[in-house]
C-alpha cells in the first residue's frame, strides 16, 4: 500500500480498501505517578519476597493502551487450538507482536511500540529509534540497545545463521548497520533508501530479528563463548548453529515457542512448551510485561493461554462448537464451515468475528519453473503450456461449488479497490474454453495419447503433482480436486498431493516440488508481500526459489534469474527507496505489466471474506479485523487487553 513518512516517526496509508468502520485501538507512553494494580497472583509473589514490587518492574512511562471497550479484570485461562506439530505461527498470531513498532487496528499506520518515538532521515536511509527506557525482559534482565546491536550485527548477519541477510534489512545489495547511540537511542543506516522500513519492521518477519536477547543469547555464539564446543557436545547436537537455533528460535521454525528458558518481551511466556508428541503449549503471564492500561493496571489481563494441538480440523471444529475454544479463526475459516458456526452460536456460546482479507488470491498455482528434472523445467517454463491450463479450469463452477458463489475469477496483482489494480494482471486467461486450450496443447507439443492423456514432446506422459496442506487450507484441497477433472478433461493427468506443513517447507527449500498452491498475497499490501509479481520471498514464490535466493543474496546463492525477473527486482528495489507516493505506484504498474506478460503463476478466483468465533464471555475483542500475515491477526488487536467478563 502506499505511505508516506510523517514527520514524528509514524506512516500513512493513502488508501486501505474494505477497513471502514473498524473501531480502533490507541496506545501512548506517559509517566505514571503510582502503579495501577496487577494481577493476584504476581501480588502474592512480591507480597513472599519473590517477585520485586510492580514499580520496579515497569518502565517508568510504560505504554498505555486504551482498552477496545473498558478496563478489564485479571484471570482466566484463554483456549485456543493449533493443528498437528507445525503451526508455530499459530502461536506467533497470538502473542508474538512485540516489536519497536507495531501496526494500529485498521492496518493503516505504523504506531509506537518498544520504541517510543522515531525519526528517519530526509533519504530514508537513517532510521533513529529511541527504547522506552525501563522495559525489562521476561527474566528481569533490562532490554536495551545492546540488544537491538546483537541481534542484527552477532545474529542477523551472521553468515553461519543466516545464509542471506533478509531481504527487509538489506537494501542495494547490502545488509543494515545498527548501532548504539546510547543505552536507549539505536541507528539503522541502510547502503540506500529503504521507505518501507517501518511498515515491514511492523510484520511478523521484520519483527524477530530485533527479539534477541543479549544476555541469554551470546552464550550460543562463539564469539561469546569460548567453551561453545563443549556446550554444543553437552547438549548432544551436531553445531553452534543448531545450539543457537534450539536455544534462540527462528522466524521459521517452532523452537521459538519450545524452550521455557528463553526471555521474551511478549506478554505471556512459555511454561509448556511447543516440542514433538505435546498435546498442548501452555503459556503464562510475564510478570515484567511493559504495557498497562488506562487505570495503570498491568497487562495482560488474562492469567494464560492454553493452546490444544489438535490432530485434524473436525476434532478443532468440535472443540469450537461444543465451547471449548474462546477464541478461533485458524484453520476454521473455510466458507463449508460458516453454516455450522453460525448454527451452533447459541449452544458454543459464541459470536462470529468478521475478517477482511488482505490477500489477492484464494488459491495460487505455483509451476516450479525451476524444476530440477530438465524436461519438467522445460515444460512448466512454456507460457503457452500455463496459459492453456489456466483456460482450462471452469472457474464459474469451481467458485459456485467450493466458495459459494462469494468469489469472481481472478489471476493475481492488487484487488479491484486498489488504486494500483491491473486489469490485465487480474483476468488474463480467466475464461473457461476446454477446446481453445485443447488446441494450445496440440499446437505447443503436447499431444493425446492413446489413453487420452497427453504426451510431452519428449514421449513421456505429462503428469505432475501439486503439493497442498489441507490441514491449513482444507478449501484448496477441495478446489484443486476440481481443476483435476477440468484438466483431465483436456488431457492433463494431475495429482492432488497432500502433504504436513513442515513437509511442504521441506519440499519446497530443497526445490523438489512440481507444483504448489497458496492464497496469493499482495492484495491490500503488494509492496509488504510481492512474492507473486517476482521472485522475492525463499519460500513464497515457489514458482521459482532457486532465484528468490540469487535475489536475498545478491547473487550469491541459487540460480541467476532471466532478464524480466531482474529487471522486476530492480525496479523494486527502487520502489520501497522511493518516498514519493505517485513515483513509487508507477514503478510498481511497471512491475504489473511486466508480470502480466510473463505469465508466471496460475490464479483461480479473488480471495474471500474470512470468520471466526469469539466467546461471549470474552470482551475487548474487535470483531472486525484484518486478516493478513503482515497484520498478524489477531496479534495487532492487542490480546493482551482482552479479558473475560465470568
Amino acid at each position: 500500500m502506499p505511505n508516506e513518512i510523517l514527520s514524528r516517526g509514524v506512516t500513512r496509508r493513502a488508501v486501505l480498501g474494505g477497513m471502514a468502520g473498524v473501531a480502533a485501538l490507541s496506545v501512548t507512553g506517559r509517566a505514571l505517578a503510582d502503579p495501577g494494580g496487577e494481577a493476584p497472583a504476581l501480588a502474592q509473589l512480591v507480597k513472599d519476597g519473590k517477585l520485586p514490587p510492580l514499580a520496579e518492574r515497569l518502565p517508568k512511562k510504560p505504554m498505555v493502551v486504551t482498552p477496545f471497550e473498558k478496563v478489564g479484570t485479571y484471570g482466566g485461562s484463554l483456549r485456543r487450538g493449533l493443528r498437528g506439530s507445525s503451526d508455530h505461527n499459530g502461536i506467533l498470531r497470538m502473542v508474538g507482536n512485540q516489536s519497536l513498532v507495531r501496526w494500529n487496528l485498521e492496518f493503516t499506520a505504523v504506531q509506537p511500540n518498544l520504541a517510543e518515538r522515531w525519526e528517519v532521515s530526509d533519504d530514508a536511509t537513517q532510521f533513529t529509534f529511541h527504547l522506552i527506557e525501563g522495559v525489562r525482559w521476561s527474566d528481569g534482565h533490562p532490554f536495551t540497545a545492546d540488544d537491538i546491536v546483537f541481534a542484527i550485527e552477532d545474529c542477523v548477519k551472521n553468515t553461519e545463521l543466516y545464509s542471506a541477510t533478509p531481504a527487509q534489512l538489506a537494501v542495494a545489495g547490502k545488509p543494515v548497520t545498527v548501532e548504539k547511540i546510547d543505552d536507549y537511542t539505536v541507528k539503522f543506516t541502510f547502503a540506500a533508501a529503504n521507505a518501507l522500513y517501518l511498515e515491514n519492521l511492523a510484520t511478523p518477519l521484520g519483527q524477530h530479528p530485533t527479539l534477541f536477547p543479549k544476555h541469554y543469547c551470546s552464550q550460543f555464539l562463539p564469539k561469546y563463548n569460548p567453551n561453545i564446543e563443549a556446550d554444543v557436545k553437552k547438549a548432544g547436537v551436531t553445531s553452534w548453529t543448531e545450539l543457537f537455533r534450539n536455544r534462540c528460535g527462528d522466524i521459521e521454525i517452532p523452537t521459538r515457542w519450545g524452550n521455557v528458558d528463553k526471555p521474551t518481551l511478549d506478554p505471556w511466556v512459555v511454561k509448556e512448551p511447543y516440542v514433538g508428541g505435546a498435546t498442548r503449549v501452555v503459556m503464562t503471564r510475564n510478570p515484567y510485561f511493559w504495557q498497562v492500561d488506562t487505570a495503570g493496571n498491568q497487562l495482560p489481563y488474562i492469567d494464560e493461554i492454553n493452546f490444544g494441538i489438535s490432530q485434524d480440523v473436525e476434532s478443532l471444529m468440535l472443540n469450537v462448537i461444543s465451547g471449548k475454544i474462546d477464541i478461533q479463526e485458524r484453520h476454521i475459516s473455510v466458507l463449508a464451515n460458516k453454516p455450522t458456526l453460525s448454527q451452533n452460536m447459541q449452544k458454543g456460546d459464541y459470536r462470529l468475528l468478521t475478517l477482511v482479507p488482505s490477500a489477492a488470491q484464494q488459491c495460487q498455482i505455483y509451476f516450479n519453473i525451476t524444476h530440477k528434472d530438465p524436461a519438467m523445467r522445460k515444460m512448466f517454463a512454456d507460457k503457452s503450456f500455463r496459459q492453456a491450463l489456466s483456460i482450462g479450469i471452469n472457474r464459474p463452477e469451481l467458485i459456485d461449488i467450493v466458495y459459494f458463489g462469494q468469489s469472481e475469477p481472478y489471476q493475481a496483482g492488487p484487488r479491484p479497490t486498489h488504486p494500483w489494480y491491473n486489469e490485465k494482471y487480474a483476468r488474463q486467461f480467466t475464461e473457461y474454453d476446454a477446446d481453445k486450450a485443447g488446441a494450445m496443447l496440440d499446437e505447443a507439443g503436447y499431444k493425446k495419447g492413446g489413453d487420452g492423456f497427453r504426451l510431452r514432446p519428449d514421449g513421456q506422459k505429462v503428469f505432475f503433482s501439486i503439493d497442498v496442506i489441507p490441514t491449513l487450507y482444507p478449501d484448496l484441497v477441495d478446489a484443486l480436486e476440481l481443476v483435476k477433472t477440468h484438466w483431465a478433461q483436456i488431457g492433463i493427468d494431475m495429482k492432488v498431493n497432500t502433504i504436513e506443513r513442515a513437509l511442504y517447507y521441506t519440499r519446497g527449500d530443497d526445490n523438489a516440488h512440481d507444483a504448489a498452491v497458496w492464497p496469493g498475497p499482495g492484495g491490500l499490501d503488494p509492496m509488504l508481500d510481492p512474492r507473486d509479481f517476482f521472485a522475492f520471498h525463499p519460500q513464497g514464490s515457489r514458482y521459482a526459489i532457486p532465484w528468490t535466493l540469487w535475489y536475498t543474496s545478491n547473487g550469491a546463492r541459487g540460480e541467476e534469474p532471466p532478464e524480466s525477473q531482474k529487471k522486476r527486482m530492480k525496479l523494486f528495489d527502487e520502489a520501497r527507496s522511493t518516498a514519493d507516493l505517485d513515483k513509487r505506484g508507477a514503478i510498481m504498474k511497471q512491475i504489473f505489466d511486466i508480470a502480466a506478460e510473463e505469465f508466471e503463476t496460475v490464479g483461480l478466483c479473488l480471495a474471500v471474506g474470512g470468520f471466526g468465533i469469539i466467546r461471549n464471555n470474552l470482551r475487548n475483542v474487535p470483531e472486525k479485523q484484518p486478516d493478513s500475515w503482515s497484520w498478524p491477526n489477531p496479534g495487532p488487536a492487542m490480546p493482551q487487553q482482552f479479558t473475560f467478563t465470568s
